[in-house]
């Protein structure tokens, strides 16, 4: 259904390190990084799609972030959940929601919350049982 997500960013080194961390702990690999543009992608371990791709706004404007717009990362196991929500707070993310179980969603909806240091929502979820 989704080919990629795009995130504008205003410090592309900054957003590198920190969505760089996020992805290394759900086990996301880096497709590409071009500082020229400057934009990077990360794809499944499996590679294919979808991308989740960061970078300076296409239209040279300065990035701003959406109200009410948010992007929710797979994560393989609530561990990962863990890991990615940590890896985030360690490079610049601000809690938007630590890692806990929120059945009001589902029975089995593990998931945590934080914005990245351009203040875009990014959400980490496992539906899988513990």
């Amino acid at each position: 259904m989704i080919s990629h997500t795009f995130l504008g960013v205003a410090d592309f080194d900054a957003a590198f390190r920190f969505h760089g961390a996020v992805m290394a702990a759900l086990g996301n690999s880096l497709r590409f990084r071009d500082e020229t543009r400057p934009w990077a992608g990360w794809q499944p371990a499996a590679g294919g799609r979808p991308l989740f791709l960061i970078g300076s706004p296409y239209d040279g404007a300065p990035a701003a972030i959406g109200n009410g717009q948010m992007v929710a990362l797979l994560a393989p196991s609530r561990a990962a959940v863990d890991a990615a929500y940590a890896a985030a707070l360690a490079n610049g993310g601000a809690c938007e929601g630590p890692p806990s179980l929120r059945p009001h969603y589902h029975a089995n909806y593990y998931g945590a919350y934080f914005r990245d240091p351009d203040g875009n929502k990014l959400g980490v979820v496992c539906h899988d049982p513990a």
